[in-house]
């Protein structure tokens, strides 16, 4: 596996825009494709950790499967966020890039080189 990984949607023009400023600068991540295979739990928590965030912090709030999940509501436990997030990946923001033992979000597109700057 590359040493750099994207979480890509390829249908997200800030995902697009990410992933040309790393080809860009010579970087070809590998590319999770996380719409198509969804993070397991283990696997999501893996991602927060390297993050630095918890789950509530990369959920995409206008998304409408946000409110038909009712994910607003502040009494649902992490583990329950967890299943749902890993059964409705549209719910991760993106793109997520990784590099190492770090991660950030792409929003700006522009924020994933930082992690190159390290």
């Amino acid at each position: 596996m590359s040493e750099y990984i994207l979480y890509h949607n390829p249908r997200c023009s800030k995902s697009r825009a990410a992933l040309a400023l790393l080809e860009e600068n010579d970087i070809n991540p590998t590319i999770v494709y996380y719409l198509e295979k969804p993070p397991t739990p283990d696997e999501l928590r893996s991602l927060l950790d390297k993050l630095g965030l918890g789950i509530r912090d990369i959920l995409r709030t206008g998304e409408k499967d946000y409110d038909e999940l009712d994910l607003g509501d502040e009494t649902l436990s992490d583990e329950i966020v967890f299943d749902l997030v890993c059964k409705h990946p549209k719910l991760i923001e993106r793109p997520i890039f990784i590099h190492g033992d770090k991660a950030i979000i792409g929003r700006p597109p522009e924020k994933v080189l930082t992690l190159l700057e390290n």
